[in-house]
């Protein structure tokens, strides 16, 4: 199989993390006698400072040419002190998303038996195995905003038509078919224009999936649900903005946000990606966990290459070094690997026949 691949490393440890996304594709290309080709593009604040734009021309083109794409991270502390700057990193990966229609964003929430980062006890995160599907392309953050009277009013305007949310939800439920056959809408519709479409739609969408079990959730208390009785979700639908915060807030279940992938679903392509942000104190150290970049890259192979059983050796890999007892410092306190190290790791459980 033949398949390009282009890899938008970012900034803070996403050049760290990607790279060893890609050094486990290439192995499992090597292995099963695929060829993967990979090209780098530029995205970001490192494509601001030379480019001037967060996603240049050639990136777009790029990605528009690719068969998936392998996102980092984007961030940097001098834009995030700078509320007031007119070109900022993050613009890069929303322009993205709208240009490639990347309209469905898919987080598995999965705990690892060995590892015990998690704050919260063991009875309540043991077996959690849940997928947030998240509406990633319209609502608040692509709304119309605005500064007024002397910047002394703001306003953001969350938008949302039936057709993005009648495509997300049949992904959801067609999702959850091949799972445990339930679906969580979760909104605010007792206050929100918005939400009260939402579960209109949904409604409407669940009656051509009759063996599928919906149930709905107003945020507030999904957030708290989510925390105390995380067992109790299967799939989990939701707006951009709702879906950005609880899928940072399950992180906590799972011990790290350094653990965990996510793929959004494209029209033309598709982009996968690990939650988490830049980390900019870790850039340049050796020191992140690579997992999230590395399960995205066996989410890549199932999603956009139909590769099922290369990505579940992936996911077997990962789980096979964590039973041995390594990690990054994030989640193992006594002799935590690098981030390169860990994922060497990972690549001798891939080639070894044991």
């Amino acid at each position: 199989m033949k398949k390009l691949i282009a890899v938008l490393p970012g900034d803070g440890v996403g050049p760290e993390v990607t790279a060893q996304a890609v050094k486990v594709l290439k192995t499992i290309a090597k292995k099963f006698n695929h060829e993967f080709s990979f090209k780098e593009g530029l995205i970001g604040a490192v494509a601001i400072e030379k480019t001037g734009s967060p996603l240049p021309k050639e990136t777009l083109e790029l990605c528009l040419n690719a068969d998936a794409i392998l996102f980092g991270a984007i961030g940097d502390p001098k834009y995030d002190n700078n509320p007031a700057a007119k070109v900022r990193p993050e613009q890069g990966l929303l322009e993205l998303r709208k240009k490639l229609g990347l309209y469905a964003n898919l987080r598995p929430i999965k705990t690892f038996p060995t590892i015990k980062s998690s704050p919260l006890k063991d009875e309540i995160v043991k077996d959690v195995d849940f997928v947030v599907v998240r509406e990633l392309t319209g609502g608040i953050y692509f709304g119309e905003k605005c500064r007024k009277d002397n910047g002394q009013t703001a306003f953001d305007i969350c938008s949302y038509s039936k057709q993005e949310i009648e495509r997300v939800t049949k992904f959801a439920f067609e999702l959850s078919l091949k799972r445990k056959k339930k679906v969580t809408l979760v909104d605010k519709a007792n206050v929100l224009e918005t939400s009260k479409l939402w579960r209109e739609v949904v409604q409407e969408q669940s009656k051509q999936f009759n063996n599928v079990i919906i149930e709905y959730m107003f945020v507030d208390n999904a957030s708290m649900q989510i925390i105390k009785r995380p067992t109790n979700f299967d799939v989990i639908l939701t707006e951009n903005m709702f879906g950005d915060i609880l899928t940072d807030e399950a992180s906590v279940i799972a011990g790290s946000m350094g653990l965990l992938p996510s793929a959004s679903i494209g029209e033309k392509t598709s982009l996968y990606e690990p939650i988490h942000g830049s980390f900019p104190k870790a850039a340049g150290k050796n020191i992140a966990n690579p997992i999230g970049s590395i399960l995205s890259a066996a989410m890549m192979l199932e999603y956009s290459f139909n590769l099922k059983k290369e990505s579940q050796i992936i996911a077997q890999a990962v789980t096979k070094t964590l039973e041995k007892g390594f990690g990054t410092k994030d989640i193992v306190e006594s002799q935590p690997l690098t981030t390169s190290s860990f994922t060497d790791k990972v690549v001798y459980e891939l080639t070894s026949k044991n």
